[in-house]
């Protein structure tokens, strides 16, 4: 595949020129033969083996059993989804509105879970009608490589032309902003700094936020599901996902009880000097966020501070505790790792004034999540935290990026609106990969009652 910027664009252009004329029903069987070559177990396991080999981030298996749910839950979501031709009419108003391609979309893509990114979010730019040119982190190229010659292969089986998805090459950031000034579209996930050049590429965009989850556990929850959910989101692919559960903070009446759950369920508390020292290791400078630290297993991470673990085969996470938050210590940022910080709270309002410092020091728009009995609490976090998402008794890590036990749509994208800078506060879907054409057909005249529209204010303040 050759990747010459200027001839990956001008094979994208042809091919979605050609793809934009396309019924729905071969539209949708391209997008189940490209998600049956993505989801397919020894597809997926090479995928899977290739992103921890070239990336080092991660665990194999857990990388596979995300990526096959992604893919799934992606293809779900979509199933039976109007993407061609009438997409809603309302007679009454003499409207209807019509289904475009964006065109050809700039996608670039992270070092974590890079597999997933490109089939996920590929599927769905598929599933609109559109090219798709793929930027990978240099670390993952290799196994993004391997991901789209799959998904070009699929579209060759159902008569499609395979430059519909395409990698720019090679992998670097003056190829990717090449490519973003290029396109008509830009779908940005990875570190702030990628987001950040995506937005100011001139082209419209699209782009994840930066996550840090802080949760409360208070003293009406399960502890043990609360214990079992956190432990598991907060340690699952070595924790790098940007939902990963990051700080912790739970009430001073259950704080021992549950600390002692996490760490039944292979969590290591650090003590003061062990805090030290995996800080220094994590971030070196004091500022910025060593990358050998991040996705390493617990025990890696706690071999290289000299943390002595009873058994680091059986350890899933660490623990750091802390007397209160302090937003200026880069371990109650994003960390990318199986590590969580604890602080203890006295009265539910403390807890929500922490989430929200902690929270607009780093994770803005993001997320938050809480383990309660109580659904007033759930209203008062919801109502004062400026965060797109607030999950309820289940895991960040699990359940932002849409699972099967709640209603999120399945994302490759958590967007974090205008409090982390993004253009959205959901989850990036198909349905933000479409224009939009309306049109608007004479309606009887339907003049407003000037009463129905001023008359409290007029009763109040005179006209």
């Amino acid at each position: 595949m050759q990747t010459g910027v200027e001839g990956v664009l001008d094979r994208a252009r042809r091919a979605q020129d050609e793809f934009a004329s396309w019924p729905q029903h071969r539209v949708d069987e391209l997008v189940a033969a490209v998600g049956w070559s993505c989801y397919r177990e020894d597809n997926a396991r090479t995928m899977a083996a290739m992103a921890h080999q070239h990336t080092g981030l991660g665990d194999p298996e857990h990388l596979y059993a995300l990526h096959r749910k992604r893919v799934l839950g992606t293809l779900r979501d979509m199933q039976g989804a109007t993407t061609v031709g009438v997409l809603e009419e309302h007679p009454e108003l003499g409207l209807r509105t019509l289904a475009k391609p964006l065109g050809v979309v700039a996608l670039i893509t992270p070092a974590t879970a890079p597999c997933s990114a490109v089939a996920c979010t590929g599927l769905q730019l598929l599933k609109t009608r559109n090219a798709v040119i793929c930027s990978p982190n240099p670390s993952a190229q290799a196994a993004v490589d391997f991901t789209i010659e799959l998904m070009r292969a699929a579209l060759r089986e159902v008569g499609a032309l395979p430059d519909l998805i395409q990698r720019a090459g090679p992998a670097t950031r003056r190829t990717a902003e090449e490519i973003m000034r290029a396109a008509d579209f830009v779908v940005a996930s990875g570190g702030a700094s990628t987001v950040r050049r995506a937005y100011l590429s001139g082209t419209p965009a699209i782009g994840a936020g930066v996550g840090n989850p802080t949760v409360v556990v208070d003293e009406t929850a399960d502890l043990d599901l609360a214990a079992e959910k956190i432990g598991a989101g907060a340690s699952y692919n070595n924790g790098t996902s940007c939902s990963s559960e990051s700080n912790l903070l739970v009430s001073r009446q259950v704080v021992t009880e549950f600390e002692n759950r996490l760490r039944a369920l292979g969590m290591h508390t650090c003590d003061p000097g062990e805090t030290a020292r995996l800080r220094r290791v994590m971030w070196p400078d004091g500022r910025q966020l060593d990358r050998a630290a991040i996705g390493r297993p617990a025990a890696a991470l706690a071999a290289r501070a000299g943390i002595e673990l009873a058994d680091p085969a059986k350890t899933t996470g660490l623990i750091v505790p802390f007397d209160r938050v302090d937003v200026t210590d880069p371990l109650f940022g994003e960390k990318l790792s199986p590590v969580v910080t604890m602080v203890a709270y006295d009265s539910f309002t403390e807890a929500v004034d922490t989430v929200d410092a902690v929270i607009r020091h780093c994770g803005s728009g993001h997320s938050c999540g809480i383990h309660t009995g109580r659904t007033d609490r759930v209203g008062l976090l919801a109502e004062r935290i400026g965060v797109a998402r607030v999950l309820v008794n289940q895991s960040t890590g699990a359940g932002n990026s849409g699972n099967f036990d709640n209603g999120l749509p399945f994302t490759s994208i958590l967007a974090s609106g205008s409090w982390g800078g993004s253009t959205q506060s959901e989850n990036v879907t198909w349905r933000h990969f479409m224009n939009r054409t309306t049109i608007s057909r004479p309606v009887r005249e339907r003049l407003p009652d000037e009463n129905a529209i001023f008359g409290a204010y007029w009763d109040r303040h005179g006209v």
